[in-house]
């Protein structure tokens, strides 16, 4: 039988902690064993990480510290499962903290699943020291990561031509964590809405990593990619355990991302994500030879599915050469249980 994959997890928000959760259970079978833990909230530092979850879980002996170099040195781990924050530039420090331990990472960040173009000198760096650990770094999630970018990839397997790629999302935000309500823009006033979209404080971060990703794979040239960002009005009062909107309050937002390829625009991410959506989907559509099109009619519940495709894609990466990677590099993904 071969040895449980050395797990720890680097941030321990909701999805965090999701995924911890996920890690012991499948301890139960040998296949992951949780060795660590890292937060730098103090609410959380020096609790066993059984106290954090939402459930009757024995303690674990896994106690939480905010030094990570420490319990990596200590614990060497063969992988990190890492769900701190989206932006690059404000995990640079932890994700070469875990490098430099001999780590595998898998990330969480948005801004990480595609960083080339926002992100390119440090994306280069980066490559360099996993390289020269020889581990394999990557970010996914379910978007970017899975439902706008890997599977609209994948619906494309069996086509002899494509003319165009079309994907949509529409999320209920009232059935998600309160972060990510806040970062929709639910219950903005309109001109802080606008303000925030401006400032890059507002919006969903990942869209054009997916984009851009989607393009890669086809082996398209972005002529030009055009993003817009704009509010959902609630059209009645609706009310969550995080929040509540009056009726033609900001419920949330509608964000697109289009590539130009060739002149036209053949590549579109259209994603709405709002409280109160009466039909959650997710939806692929190719132009092609065959034609596609498919449907996850109730949509893909981001929150879960985040958790199983971060704790599914750390069963993978001893198949990979080490460097940084996308979702391009890695096989099919898929369950391990």
């Amino acid at each position: 039988m071969e040895s449980p994959v050395r797990v720890v997890q680097y941030g321990l928000g909701p999805i965090g902690q999701a995924t911890a959760g996920a890690v012991l259970d499948r301890a139960k079978t040998g296949q992951m064993e949780l060795v660590g833990a890292v937060d730098v909230d103090p609410q959380m530092v020096g609790r066993d990480v059984a106290t954090l979850l939402d459930d009757d879980r024995a303690e674990t002996g896994v106690v939480v510290t905010d030094r990570p170099a420490a319990v990596l040195h200590e614990q060497r781990p063969d992988v990190v499962l890492h769900t701190t924050t989206s932006a690059l530039p404000v995990v640079d420090e932890q994700l070469r903290t875990c490098v430099a331990a001999g780590a595998h990472v898998v990330s969480s960040t948005e801004e990480l699943a595609y960083p080339y173009d926002r992100h390119p000198e440090r994306a280069k760096a980066l490559d360099r020291r996993a390289r020269a650990a020889g581990v394999v770094v990557v970010g996914t999630g379910v978007n970017p990561g899975y439902a706008m970018d890997t599977l609209p990839l994948t619906a494309t397997g069996v086509c002899t031509s494509i003319d165009a790629v079309r994907v949509a999302r529409v999320v209920d935000a009232g059935e998600r964590r309160g972060s990510l309500q806040t970062k929709i823009g639910v219950g903005c006033a309109p001109a802080e809405f606008e303000a925030k979209t401006k400032d890059d404080a507002l919006g969903h971060v990942g869209l054009q990593e997916s984009l851009r990703m989607v393009a890669r794979g086809l082996g398209w040239t972005l002529a030009d990619v055009r993003e817009t960002i704009a509010p959902v009005r609630a059209d009645r009062a609706v009310e969550t355990p995080h929040c509540s909107v009056e009726e033609g309050g900001i419920a949330g937002l509608h964000q697109t991302a289009v590539g130009v390829v060739g002149g036209r625009e053949r590549l579109s991410l259209d994603l709405q994500m709002y409280l109160g959506a009466e039909e959650s989907y997710d939806a692929v559509q190719v132009e092609g030879t065959p034609p596609i099109d498919l449907r996850v009619d109730g949509g893909i519940f981001g929150d879960t599915a985040t958790v199983g495709i971060l704790v599914n894609t750390a069963s993978l990466l001893d198949t990979v050469p080490s460097g940084l990677k996308t979702m391009l590099d890695l096989p099919v993904p898929r369950a391990n249980l």
